[in-house]
């Protein structure tokens, strides 16, 4: 199981490498197992998975574990995320996968409870520590829109985000339309009274905002938290308050900046070629997947794409993909 190891504690090495696998449905749901007597955390929730056997990988430590804990044959996994944890009895480095595609019926092989749970509203307790902030990272959507109506018109960015809350209110999406508002290109008032409008479609629409910290900070405030500027992220000692804190981030240095103040998310790019900086160095996507390779947060993978890229960038490592122009066709 992920997350705990058990054992005599004079025995466990500095650290143990746990392979986590978070398993996705095509309906939002995610497994979680709870932890049978005998073993550390005895009757706590987490992810399904287990420590890495002497030069094993990640992911061939999670298709190992899953088949022995679960009976289920992994058909393909992607990287998400890592982070570190101390218990009482040892300190673990958990890597997180995504999970969407299996084979076979799932079986509780060590007579552990499991649960299927919405990814965005996992009722169960109590949670293992290390999996509380993976599960609420969980309620981040998979493609993180940024507004440019300085770019497209005022109007014509008003009319393409009523059509993207439509779409999701017709397909019955649980997790809502996430926006980053970044008018730097509009004059102070008319920026105002569009954030205005825009905040406004929060109490009634599925849609979350947090505002590009070049702006006035009691916008942030009014909205579901702020996406810091790589200069402002230089600068912050501490997790801006709000519901989500984001960053923009270039490198992984950038990143482990980004999870050192107690951000939520990144932003990492550009992966591709951009009409805003034509001629800029790029990642690409193996670039991008080098340097969330150990990444402690959620990264979205910036610059160049659409949401038609989100499964090469989930391949990278990426929670998934922000984009502006292509956000709002």
């Amino acid at each position: 199981m992920a997350g705990a190891t058990g054992g005599d504690a004079r025995s466990v090495p500095t650290v143990v490498d746990v392979a986590v696998g978070v398993m996705l449905r095509e309906d939002g749901q995610v497994l979680l197992a709870q932890r049978p007597e005998g073993k550390p955390y005895a009757g706590w929730w987490e992810f399904p998975g287990g420590k890495l056997e002497a030069g094993e990988s990640v992911a061939d430590a999670l298709v190992r574990e899953l088949h022995e804990e679960l009976g289920l044959e992994v058909l393909g996994s992607t990287p998400w995320l890592v982070r570190g944890h101390t218990y009482p009895h040892a300190t673990v480095r958990l890597w997180f996968r995504f999970v969407r595609h299996w084979r076979g019926e799932l079986r509780a092989r060590e007579r552990q409870a499991l649960a299927w749970r919405p990814a965005d509203a996992i009722d169960l307790a109590p949670l293992l520590p290390a999996s509380l902030s993976p599960i609420a990272w969980l309620a981040l959507p998979a493609v993180y829109r940024i507004s440019c109506a300085a770019e497209i018109g005022v109007a014509a960015f008003e009319r393409a985000l009523g059509r993207a809350l439509e779409s999701i209110a017709d397909v019955g999406g649980r997790a809502p339309l996430l926006l980053q508002f970044r008018e730097p290109g509009l004059p102070a008032d008319e920026a105002e009274r569009l954030f205005g409008r825009v905040r406004a479609l929060r109490d009634t629409r599925p849609l979350q905002v947090v505002v590009s910290s070049r702006h006035p900070s009691a916008w942030a405030h009014a909205a579901d938290g702020v996406h810091l500027t790589a200069r402002d992220l230089d600068r912050a000692r501490s997790r801006p308050a709000g519901r989500w804190a984001g960053a923009s981030c270039h490198r992984a240095a950038d990143l482990a900046a980004a999870g050192a103040v107690g951000c939520d998310f990144a932003v990492l790019g550009p992966v591709a070629p951009t009409a805003s900086h034509p001629g800029a160095s790029v990642l690409g996507f193996d670039g991008f997947g080098a340097a969330v390779a150990e990444t402690p947060l959620p990264v979205y993978a910036l610059g160049g794409l659409s949401p038609a890229d989100l499964p090469r960038a989930q391949a990278a490592g990426a929670h998934g993909v922000a984009a502006m122009r292509a956000a709002w066709p």
